[in-house]
């Protein structure tokens, strides 16, 4: 196990695992955390995973690790790395299996008081239009060729049939799609499990929240967002279903198989990898394109349910029911980018796994009215706990290849969170805080408890003091819906 002692503090949040520590290390790994941070990721070996990502062919700069990094599949959660288009590798398990794997925030022109004598109203029927739990079906029925053009096409598709307002696919990161998607590439195993999916929840950590914000830390980049103090938004976790999970499993078997060929050493089976322009590498980056496209479309077919749960419920009591669309991102993609590395602009491929693009002001790939201040990067915390809303800045951009981090990141496994917690009373401390919890499942909701998680709030401090996110606003839960 590697402990303090081993790494360099490059900085009040920055530690670094020097290269030179494991002679199959290609570049540093860094990690961004405060102390208290360190010594929760110092617990599990997702620091070892994070030097093993430091080991791939092509990989360039640094492996990096934002502070709710936790152990996962080959590759940490919270990891971000990038390697070379030219000669570099692509790694499923560096992507995660929940492919695009992502929150949205949808945003009110109510104030708490006005919502409040709704609420427990409002979260019985955001339950009953919005299915969650593991292996539930939808509502919308897909033919096979509806399901290849959401695959290829993603929120395009869910703006043709009435699922989206034209507004949210520019607050949409790539605009709701993927270019390079290609559905052929997905399975027919893939596709079945996905068929019957589009406009669900799931189970996990995923989640519907109703919240009010709490504060705001930067006022002007609140206006742009259109965000204040004590206004209802709603923040939808979740991401490509049973879909991208097979996805995953399809290319992890397909890349064992073919790893020999390429005479790519792994220190960890799980972290397998192709090279990236090989053509089992560009197959998986098209499967993986087309199943990020079903996640956004899953989120853009939830946000029509919650909308439409919105004016059943409020229609005819409040003044407004209506909801914009904050903004959209993705935490579990490999993306090509283009980086300063070495004072040169450079092609490469970021491995984002539980971590959130967050490119800085002036970004080309935003919308015009989002480039003055940075994209929007939506941080949610563990259940019944605050949230946040940042944006990118021009830190990310130098330092972390426009990254952030995607949450509060774990410190129990489930296993032990349903060991130590009873969903049942978890429940009821929360009824008793004020926040309504519609959940299929106690286990479930005990595995979220907020022990098992780290504290959002010293993770998000960590990504603004280090100047890799701006805070903008704090969300506090009023209504939780899960699986």
């Amino acid at each position: 196990m590697i402990t303090k002692h081993d790494l360099e503090r490059i900085s009040e949040f920055v530690w670094q695992v020097p290269r030179e520590l494991r002679a199959d290390m290609r570049v540093p790994a860094r990690m961004y955390a405060d102390e208290e941070l360190l010594d929760d990721a110092l617990q599990d070996k997702s620091v070892e995973q994070l030097m093993n990502t430091a080991t791939l062919p092509g990989i360039v700069k640094y492996a990096i690790a934002m502070p709710d990094i936790h152990l996962g599949y080959g590759a940490p959660v919270g990891g971000v790395f990038a390697t070379a288009t030219s000669d570099g590798v692509i790694s499923p398990g560096a992507v995660g299996y929940d492919i695009n794997c992502g929150v949205r925030v949808l945003a009110s022109q109510l104030n708490a008081e006005e919502i409040r004598p709704h609420l427990r109203d409002l979260a019985t029927e955001l339950y009953s239009n919005c299915p969650s739990g593991v292996g539930v079906s939808g509502t919308v029925n897909l033919r096979a060729e509806d399901l290849d053009d959401i695959l290829n096409r993603g929120s395009d598709w869910t703006l043709e049939r009435g699922y989206a307002l034209a507004d949210d696919l520019p607050r949409t990161e790539e605009y709701g799609r993927i270019p390079y998607a290609d559905a052929a590439q997905v399975s027919h195993k893939a596709k079945e499990r996905g068929r019957d999916q589009l406009g669900t929840l799931g189970a996990g950590n995923h989640f519907i929240e109703v919240d009010r914000i709490t504060r705001i830390y930067d006022d002007a980049a609140a206006r742009v967002l259109n965000l204040f103090e004590n206004q209802i938004v709603v923040q939808i976790h979740c991401g490509s279903r049973g879909l991208g999970h097979q996805v995953c499993q399809d290319y992890v078997d397909r890349f064992q198989r073919v790893v020999k060929e390429y005479n790519i050493v792994l220190p960890d089976r799980e972290l397998v990898a192709a090279p990236y322009k090989s053509p089992e590498g560009q197959e998986y980056a098209a499967a993986m394109g087309a199943a990020a496209n079903f996640a956004f479309a899953n989120r853009q077919v939830l946000a029509f349910h919650i909308r439409r749960s919105f004016a059943n419920v409020l229609k005819g009591h409040v003044r407004d029911f209506a909801l914009h669309q904050v903004y959209d991102i993705a935490h579990n993609m490999a993306k090509v980018e283009d980086h300063i590395i070495g004072g040169e602009i450079t092609r490469v491929l970021v491995h984002r796994k539980g971590a959130t693009r967050a490119f800085g002001p002036d970004s080309p790939v935003l919308p015009d009215d989002l480039k003055p201040i940075g994209q929007p990067v939506l941080i949610p915390g563990s259940m019944g706990t605050m949230s946040f809303i940042l944006v990118g800045t021009a830190g990310s951009m130098a330092q972390t290849f426009g990254s952030s981090c995607h949450g509060a990141g774990r410190v129990w496994s489930r296993r032990r969170a349903k060991k130590e917690i009873r969903g049942d009373k978890l429940r009821a401390e929360m009824e008793d805080r004020g926040i309504a919890v519609r959940a299929g499942s106690l286990s479930g909701l005990a595995e979220e408890a907020p022990q098992a998680y780290k504290d959002v709030s010293r993770v998000v401090q960590v990504v603004d003091a280090a100047g890799i996110g701006k805070r903008v606003a704090r969300l506090e839960p009023l209504a939780v819906i899960k699986g």
